[in-house]
């Protein structure tokens, strides 16, 4: 009687490091597109060349969109499925884009301990008011980098007046239970920051103030960074109720409680998680993120660091096999964190 033939062993998948991130709340950035209808001078476009600096040099031009929305669901479930939890929807502005529509309307439903986010400057909100109040979207993040029709135009180069952001944030708090702010600070909103704060509290909408990240496209603006340290100090006349949190992924950083609304304060004197990739990397002086999200971008690539587009993935040739597309990314964050990318 002939033996059994014993197919050859493939080497078993190594989830670890995948489940790691995940489990440390990870995010997942899912970008539509860079078009905008804000030109914002800071925008990283997630990696890819941003809107305001195609305007400045028609030469440099982002990736062109190679995906549909069948591709886009395809990809979230795929990597959902194996433990990503966390998914931000990004641009440029998302709601520009045709895909977003389709996309979100089809997202599986999230499970008790996953949510999705949609990230927006909020001037679409109302237009698109409709659909979005049925989608399985958990909460809107609004981007508030500006508090009068003067920091609006000069952050923004828009002739779009403030009151249509707010308009769109209120139009969020209609839809949604869980609204959030994110602000930038800079030189150009400075004066407007306190002002932030208090819209917030008086609705008692989480905010996030957030130091500049330097890349390479908003170099020659260097000098609009500030310090988080007067937001801080003010935080402090407010409220005692004050922790830090370093754990997990991403930058450090500072949480206040206000009347039980949460104000965060990302923060670079707090540190921010490496993985082995970062040990040798050529720009690590100037990275204040570490790794905290997995971009995937509307040509088909994820990579695992904003300042890297050699480390990126493409993910165009897996598209129509997800256990082999969730493998494929499973194996790059393992060589990631390993530092054998």
């Amino acid at each position: 009687m002939h033996a059994a033939h014993t197919p050859l062993s493939v080497p078993a998948v190594d989830w670890t490091a995948l489940q790691n991130f995940a489990a440390l709340r990870g995010q997942l950035r899912v970008s539509f597109g860079p078009v905008c209808n804000l030109l914002c001078w800071f925008c990283h476009n997630e990696g890819d060349v941003p809107p305001p600096r195609t305007r400045e040099d028609r030469t440099q031009q982002p990736r062109s969109r190679s995906l549909c929305p069948d591709h886009y669901v395809a990809v979230i479930t795929a990597l959902m499925e194996v433990g990503l939890r966390r998914v931000y929807f990004t641009g440029g502005e998302p709601l520009i884009s045709r895909l977003a529509r389709p996309v979100l309307e089809r997202l599986p439903r999230p499970g008790p301990d996953s949510s999705y986010t949609l990230i927006t400057n909020g001037l679409l909100l109302r237009a698109n008011q409709e659909w979005l109040a049925r989608s399985p979207l958990d909460k809107v993040k609004v981007s508030l980098h500006y508090f009068s029709d003067e920091s609006l135009r000069t952050i923004a180069k828009t002739r779009t007046g403030i009151s249509a952001v707010l308009d769109g944030i209120e139009v969020a708090r209609e839809i949604f239970e869980r609204v959030e702010l994110n602000t930038l600070l800079q030189q150009e909103n400075a004066h407007e920051v306190r002002d932030i704060l208090h819209f917030a509290l008086d609705r008692r909408m989480p905010v996030q103030f957030i130091e500049l990240v330097g890349t390479g496209f908003n170099e020659n603006h260097a000098s609009s960074a500030v310090s988080a340290d007067d937001i801080v100090t003010y935080l402090r006349t407010l409220t005692t109720d004050e922790h830090t949190e370093v754990a997990g992924v991403g930058q450090g950083r500072r949480v206040f409680r206000i009347d039980g609304v949460e104000i965060d304060v990302i923060h670079r004197n707090l540190g921010r998680h490496h993985v082995g990739q970062c040990g040798t990397c050529p720009v690590r002086t100037k990275c204040v993120e570490g790794f905290w999200a997995l971009r995937f971008d509307h040509d088909g690539g994820l990579q695992p660091c904003l300042l890297r587009e050699d480390l990126r993935l493409d993910l165009k040739e897996l598209l129509a096999d997800s256990r082999q597309l969730a493998e494929a990314v499973a194996g790059h964050v393992s060589s990631f964190t390993e530092g054998t990318l």
